[in-house]
């Protein structure tokens, strides 16, 4: 990246569309603005930093006119990365805005590589690390609470968390290097148990934040939950019914599903990508067979198993031999066919199945599916780790981070309260200031750095 470049880039998605958005930005931003823009009406004064303007974009070569548009200059340090930049606001489409960008780079600017102009941004200050990968996560947010926790991210509230950390530990890590500075006049710093004590709280509150990653994933990137039983007990009625739509071909022969249905549907906030399977049975048809042996491998693959049974029905053979062969895997039992007259007891089911209490619906006529969709949220996220008021992190980078830092800290615990030379103290303690700025961006290598703006879309 050359920040002395002026960069240039679509920031909407290519397609038909009412508008779009070409932005340009640099210290060429406005020079650029005012090759190819031509207001409409003479009258009014140059660019205005924020104001939006009429006029026509035109080439700057022959001065054809190529759109009418709505132009805006945001002079630095007001706009989105820092630097001057200047928007335009053209027709939606395919050809339209490409013409635009090639005007830009007529007139001097270059393409922005992918995620550049939000780098930008970080490099000048307008925005943490963490906040400028909560831009991606908003953009790609799967559901609401996943958009909800990044949102909370870009408002700075885990940057808040690490910086409470950070204060913590520099508090302490000053006294340290005071006492080496002057020994002399602070001689019991080896015995003062206040700084371990105070350095295990510190660490308790890292290992408690990196602890969210988990609930965080979960609704960040979701869950795999496979649909599974004896053939016609109701899979492909409950898939169709999760979904809101007939995805599933329903038919009261068996063997009807061969193939591997999967869609991914929002279940109280928590995204669960859905596989519909065939029935386990005993058969003499070849791709039936293989089509049963598959199931078994996505079934070891699945976060948990949606085992379904028939209440109209008593417990079978094959029922039986399916909840064996899935002994150790996280399961959800299902009874279905609550709508008909029921021959499957719960005891008889705890028999095969004990501490794990179904959930009894109808997936023909929907009864018992909000009690269904409450079990599933339940089974992956416990009511601690559905506080909405917490700080939650949801990215990979900043858990390992915060594992660093809390490895640093337990160290210098140890040393502190051993009793050990307060200089090891110390660098234990810079250590864990240097991961806990990783979350922010202080202390990240610029190698680091480019992999992670490289999974941005180019306009932003």
């Amino acid at each position: 990246m050359h920040p002395d470049d002026t960069i240039a880039a679509i920031a909407t998605p290519p397609g038909i569309g009412g508008i779009a958005v070409v932005r340009v930005s640099g210290p060429d931003a406005e020079a650029i603005g005012r090759k190819i823009f031509r207001p409409l009406h003479r009258s009014l004064p140059g660019f205005e930093t924020h104001r939006l303007s009429h006029g026509h974009i035109v080439s700057p070569g022959d001065g054809a006119v190529i759109d009418e548009v709505l132009a805006v200059l945001m002079r630095a340090p007001r706009s989105y990365t820092g630097e001057d930049i200047f928007e335009i606001h053209g027709h939606g489409g395919y050809l339209l805005p490409q013409r635009i960008l090639a005007a830009t780079f007529q007139a001097g600017a270059r393409p922005a590589a992918p995620g550049e102009f939000t780098k930008r941004a970080f490099l000048n200050n307008r925005m943490d690390l963490s906040q400028a990968e909560a831009v991606v996560e908003m953009i790609t947010a799967p559901t609401g609470r996943s958009l909800e926790l990044a949102q909370s991210q870009y408002r700075r509230r885990l940057a808040g968390e690490i910086t409470a950390l950070r204060d913590g530990i520099a508090d302490i890590l000053a006294r340290i290097e005071a006492a080496i500075d002057f020994s002399a006049e602070d001689p019991d710093l080896g015995t003062d148990m206040t700084i371990p004590n105070r350095l295990r709280e510190i660490g308790r509150e890292i290992n408690s934040l990196a602890a969210t990653y988990r609930e965080g994933k979960i609704y960040r990137q979701g869950v795999s939950l496979v649909i599974a039983g004896r053939t016609n007990v109701g899979k492909s009625s409950l898939l169709n019914r999760l979904l809101g739509e007939k995805r599933a071909i329903v038919a009261p022969t068996p063997g009807t599903t061969r193939d591997f249905i999967e869609e991914t549907v929002n279940i109280l906030d928590i995204p669960v990508r859905l596989a519909d399977t065939a029935g386990i049975r005993i058969t003499d048809d070849t791709v039936e067979q293989e089509g049963i042996a598959m199931v078994w491998q996505r079934l070891a693959a699945a976060d948990a198993v949606l085992l379904v049974f028939d209440g109209s029905e008593e417990l079978t053979g094959e029922d039986r031999k399916l909840v064996a062969g899935l002994t150790g895997k996280a399961l959800l039992p299902v009874v279905n066919k609550a709508d008909l007259p029921g021959k499957l007891t719960a005891a008889s089911l705890a028999e095969i199945l004990p501490d794990r209490p179904a959930t009894w619906i109808s997936a023909k006529h929907g009864s018992g599916m909000e009690a269904l969709q409450q079990a599933i949220h339940s089974f992956f996220l416990t009511a601690g780790e559905s506080d909405p008021h917490r700080t939650v992190i949801t990215n990979l980078r900043h858990k390992l981070a915060l594992e660093k830092a809390s490895f640093f800290v337990c160290e210098a615990t140890a040393r502190a309260a051993g009793g050990a030379a307060p200089e090891l103290t110390a660098a234990d303690l810079r250590d864990a200031l240097d991961a806990l700025e990783e979350i922010t961006g202080r202390t990240v290598p610029e190698m680091i750095l480019d992999r992670i703006f490289a999974g941005f879309c180019v306009g932003k």
